[in-house]
């Protein structure tokens, strides 16, 4: 017996998830375990007996796959933001409140600033790392010390 990936998906996927989801315990891991697994099923070149041998298979391959995910190097040796920003030593307090408000920036910015503040990349090196024109990099780049001002401005103004 075989059923269509499709058909399979639309039967099993909440189980799958709901297996993988008990043993990765975040909704992440668990949307890639599921789908990871209906990968493995489209693989599959063996019929089955049943649809209930379906089923157990897909659980079976689901709970693995968990496994694996949940003991995942990864995993294992994951620190928090928090744990991170305490073991970075920095030279003066206003140094780790900067380097703090730079990663609360935005991803494209936080890039731009990086490379140009922390790696003294120059604008048209950023441009060529990141495949994008030179005015993109420059008005990121503006727009980011902008925000990052706010940011500082504001963060000092709560601390009178």
């Amino acid at each position: 017996m075989r059923l269509s990936a499709d058909e399979a998906y639309e039967r099993f996927a909440d189980r799958v998830f709901a297996a993988a989801f008990s043993v990765c315990r975040n909704r992440a891991d668990a949307d890639d375990v599921t789908q990871d697994t209906f990968v493995k099923y489209c693989s599959h070149r063996q019929d089955f007996e049943s649809e209930a041998h379906i089923r157990a298979w897909l659980l079976r391959t689901a709970i693995n796959r968990a496994k694996d995910v949940a003991s995942s190097f990864w995993r294992r040796n994951k620190v928090t933001w928090e744990e991170y920003m305490e073991g970075l030593a920095f030279e003066a307090p206003e140094d780790g409140n900067l380097f703090d408000a730079v990663m609360r920036l935005p991803g494209k910015y936080r890039t731009v600033i990086h490379l140009f503040y922390y790696e003294d990349y120059s604008i048209s090196e950023i441009a060529a790392i990141l495949r994008s024109r030179e005015g993109t990099v420059k008005s990121q780049l503006n727009r980011g010390r902008k925000l990052l001002k706010n940011m500082l401005m504001e963060d000092w103004n709560d601390d009178e």
